[in-house]
């Protein structure tokens, strides 16, 4: 009876133990499923992000840009022969100072006064004849036409003087202003076909500095206006007045050239340097500045996100003068706007935002 029992309980026992763990999966799959609900139900109601906004304002502005440039030098030419001929001078030192006028190079001209001596003595011979004709003519003994045809050679020779006067001058090339003189290009003694250069004069003093800005500076651009600027390897700033202005926009770089005038007495400027150009534009006192790091640049421009009613609306804007942390908004946005500046590559249009305080 005892054994009985015994069997009965241990049967009962392992019945019950059963049951336990068979129930244990059931209840572990029941909970997971659970919490997986629970997550999903988080993930459709979704969360706020959290951004920092700036609100936007206007502020007042210097309106300074910033350009490469050149020095120019004031006046430039490359001396050249009009007429063919032997160089028979060549009264140049290279790197020399020289005055408006001087004689730099002489060609043979020994042919040429030889044709003007010769016209001289026709010359000499009609009006002679012509004084002789004239006293004819008073008392009839020739013709009208006689007297005119002398009267008219002597008009002839004078042109043919002038004509070669004028040769004559094209064999001397003098300095058409002072200036330096360059590396000249051919030596004495050399055969000269017209439009061979001899060498070259430059005006360094005043010097010219050109210079482009993009073309929506043009209206504060202005002749008379002062510009600085820097040569490099000099902490030293200059400065120039804005001589020119080119009246046309470069169509394919939209940039507008021009051009100022800087006094170069001890000759510092050296044509060809480049330089930094500062020009001082007119002070902007309501412009709008935003932080550059809240600009997503796009396909179609540049658009920005704000906070409207507590989600994230994008808006396109245009935009202006930058500096080192901040860009100018000239259409798109409106002071009071809360511009959002942080985690704007995760977010999308009305994405739900919370504003960090």
């Amino acid at each position: 009876m005892r054994t009985i029992m015994l069997v009965a309980g241990i049967i009962v026992a392992l019945v019950l133990g059963k049951l336990f763990i068979f129930s244990k999966p059931g209840e572990g799959k029941g909970s997971d499923a659970k919490k997986g609900g629970d997550a999903k139900n988080a993930k459709s109601s979704g969360g706020a992000v959290p951004v920092n906004v700036f609100i936007v304002g206007r502020e007042s502005i210097e309106n300074q840009i910033f350009a490469s440039g050149t020095v120019l030098p004031n006046e430039e030419v490359n001396l050249m022969a009009e007429i063919s001929g032997r160089l028979v001078k060549l009264d140049i030192k290279e790197g020399a100072y020289i005055n408006k006028g001087q004689l730099i190079a002489k060609i043979n001209d020994r042919e040429l006064r030889a044709q003007l001596q010769k016209v001289a003595y026709n010359q000499d011979l009609s009006k002679k004849i012509e004084a002789r004709q004239k006293k004819l003519l008073n008392v009839e003994a020739i013709n009208l036409e006689e007297y005119d045809v002398t009267s008219n050679n002597i008009r002839v020779l004078e042109a043919e003087k002038e004509v070669i006067e004028a040769q004559l001058e094209k064999t001397e090339i003098r300095a058409p202003f002072s200036g330096r003189i360059g590396l000249k290009f051919i030596s004495e003694g050399a055969f000269l076909a017209p439009g061979t250069p001899i060498v070259t004069i430059v005006q360094s003093n005043p010097v010219k500095i050109d210079f482009t800005v993009p073309e929506k500076y043009s209206p504060s651009i202005r002749v008379g206006s002062t510009v600085k600027f820097n040569l490099d390897g000099d902490p030293s700033t200059y400065s120039a007045k804005i001589l020119a202005i080119d009246p046309k926009v470069d169509e394919n770089l939209r940039t507008l050239r021009v051009r100022a005038l800087a006094n170069n007495p001890e000759g510092r400027f050296v044509p060809g340097m480049f330089v930094k150009v500062l020009a001082d534009l007119d002070a902007n006192r309501m412009a709008m500045m935003i932080p550059t790091e809240a600009i997503v640049p796009v396909l179609k421009g540049k658009k920005v996100f704000v906070v409207k009613d507590g989600k994230a609306q994008e808006a396109m804007v245009t935009t202006g003068l930058r500096t080192d942390k901040k860009i100018q908004i000239i259409d798109g946005l409106q002071p009071g706007d809360s511009l959002i500046t942080s985690g704007i590559i995760a977010i999308k249009p009305n994405t739900a935002v919370k504003v960090n305080l």
